[in-house]
């Protein structure tokens, strides 16, 4: 019996010194503000029931298919809808939950999970071996276009039903990651017989054996979600393992944040997500409101290179937009102190992370331009670099709405390589799905990963297999896909870190990616609103919820 991998004891302790650092206790899954305190405990206060939450969302979902999603607003939901084979908790242990114990063969390559016996899906299909060998297989099929799902479920290769709550999981290879990936809502388990039966449209029907059930979703409008009342089988991250206290959850999707943190002070709407940083304090000192925050835990805000086009293939030219963009300055000027700087390809707090790499980089305009030089770019007469009668452009791609202020940034980068002489087209388009996913059509986008293990990096940058979706900075590097490689199998926690760490100081020397920010997961919410709570990635659990009149 091997409930947890043995890298898990070294997340553990990242995990926990980061949440004691924020203010995140374990208890309570997240961190409030001193006002609110007392009364975001999760129900201790009173026996109240029924009544509906209201919580705005900051942008729309792209599916309720977990399995197709690429989106970590889309979670928020997901997790209401759909559960998972295990849980894994703050402290980085991973323990039961649809699958009751598992063993792990010696060679790393199969797991063997025993399941629980008293669960159906919302449709009443029963949860077996069969639904999770269903699922398992339904995400490497290229017919379900599977998105993030895909990347988190490797290197799983095919499973056999022993009986039929008994499943055997096999992996092409061992994997350091594996068993905590199963966690993530993105491999959340879905009603097979939902999955036949809408296809394409599961993202519009989601069927699963979570504490909710889906009621509806308005497009751009809202998503509303019902009480399982036959729920019984909850995590060991929420208290309540039955059936929610609530008696169902409105997502409002509200972009304009002035708009969203507007509606939970005039008590249109309950609680609202992505607090904005100048609006902070001011929640803070409102004694009619709550601020709850979680820390999350991943890849931080990055802008990608794409190295597939030229002259960003050129390590000097990436090297002179790395000096000249002022990092420091954009994070405090829009985000207010609330948002940590990014400094590498990897986020404080998960295993791994190269702190040696904080104040690596600072701004240098006079190499900026030296590199420039160098390769052959001239200023012209009106101020543009030039080689060989090419202008020196930036083609820099942001989507739509303006997510964390990230056009803002996009703003001010522009601003910042002008000096320089480099013109910045700033593109926002609301299809990034086409510009960047479909047409690859930029020189500059910036993307961000909710992920409990280092093995996220392989997706990023480790070279795309023929038949594969590319990787946004287009790297293709012998040596770190050979990193990658070892990192997902090596099981000596001290050799990942170093593997890990080496990878990240190549990321950032070659300036193959700019790190922006940290983000943390703020949601502002009524005093009477109680028990919100988050997982070990920082999104919300509303099992514990109650509103108190």
């Amino acid at each position: 019996m091997n409930r947890s991998i043995s890298w898990t004891k070294v997340v553990a302790l990242a995990v926990a010194l980061v949440m004691v650092l924020s203010g995140c206790g374990a208890a309570s899954g997240g961190k409030t503000s001193g006002a609110a305190q007392a009364s975001a405990g999760g129900g201790q206060a009173g026996k109240a029931e029924g009544g509906n939450l209201t919580f705005a969302l900051a942008t729309s979902p792209d599916t309720l298919d977990p399995h197709r999603s690429g989106l970590a607003v889309a979670v928020r939901a997901i997790r209401t809808i759909y559960d998972n084979l295990v849980v894994q908790l703050p402290d980085g242990s991973i323990k039961p939950w649809l699958a009751k114990d598992w063993s792990v063969s010696k060679d790393g390559k199969s797991y063997t999970f025993k399941l629980r016996e008293d669960v159906k899906f919302h449709d009443g299909t029963p949860f077996n071996a069969e639904a999770v060998k269903y699922n398992l297989d339904r995400v490497i099929d290229p017919a379900t276009k599977a998105a993030n799902s895909l990347a988190l479920i490797r290197p799983y290769s095919s499973s056999e039903v022993i009986d039929e709550y008994t499943i055997k999981v096999n992996l092409s290879a061992p994997s350091q990651a594996f068993l905590g990936n199963l966690s993530q809502a993105l491999l959340g388990i879905v009603s097979p017989t939902a999955a036949k039966k809408y296809g394409d449209q599961l993202g519009k029907n989601p069927v699963g054996t979570g504490p909710y059930t889906f009621v509806k979703w308005d497009e751009n409008a809202d998503i509303v979600v019902a009480k399982n009342k036959d729920y019984n089988w909850g995590p060991d991250t929420v208290e309540n393992k039955g059936a929610p206290y609530i008696d169902t959850i409105t997502f409002k999707i509200v972009p304009e944040e002035a708009t969203r943190i507007g509606s939970v002070q005039s008590k249109q709407v309950l609680a609202a997500e992505t607090v904005p940083p100048q609006n902070i304090a001011a929640l803070k000192s409102d004694p009619n409101q709550q601020l709850l925050q979680a820390n999350t835990v991943g890849l931080p805000y990055t802008l990608f290179f794409n190295l597939r086009k030229a002259p960003w293939d050129d390590v000097k030219v990436r090297q002179a937009v790395q000096s000249a963009v002022d990092v420091e300055s954009i994070v405090k000027t829009l985000y207010l102190g609330n948002y940590e700087r990014a400094w590498s390809a990897l986020s404080p707090g998960i295993l791994g992370y190269d702190k040696a790499l904080e104040g690596s980089i600072t701004p240098d305009i006079n190499r900026a331009n030296q590199l420039l030089e160098e390769q052959g770019w001239v200023k012209g007469t009106d101020g543009i670099r030039v080689k060989d009668g090419k202008k020196l452009t930036l083609r820099y791609v942001d989507g739509s709405p303006n997510r964390e202020k990230r056009n803002d940034i996009a703003a001010i980068i522009q601003q910042q390589l002008k000096p320089l002489g480099i013109a910045v087209e700033v593109v926002i388009t609301k299809d990034i799905a086409t510009v960047i996913y479909q047409n690859w059509d930029y020189d500059l986008y910036g993307n961000s990963q909710v992920n409990s293990d280092p093995n996220a990096l392989y997706a990023f940058y480790h070279t795309s297999a023929e038949g594969e979706r590319p990787t946004l900075s287009g790297l293709s590097d012998p040596k770190i896909d050979q990193l990658l490689e070892q990192g997902a199998v090596e099981t000596d926690s001290a050799k990942r870190v170093e593997i890990y760490s080496q990878i990240q100081k190549y990321l950032i020397e070659q300036a193959v990616i700019l790190p922006i920010y940290v983000f943390p997961y703020t949601v502002a919410a009524s005093k009477n609103v109680e028990g919100i709570k988050f997982d070990s990635l920082g999104y919300p659990l509303f099992n514990d919820v109650r509103i108190q009149p």
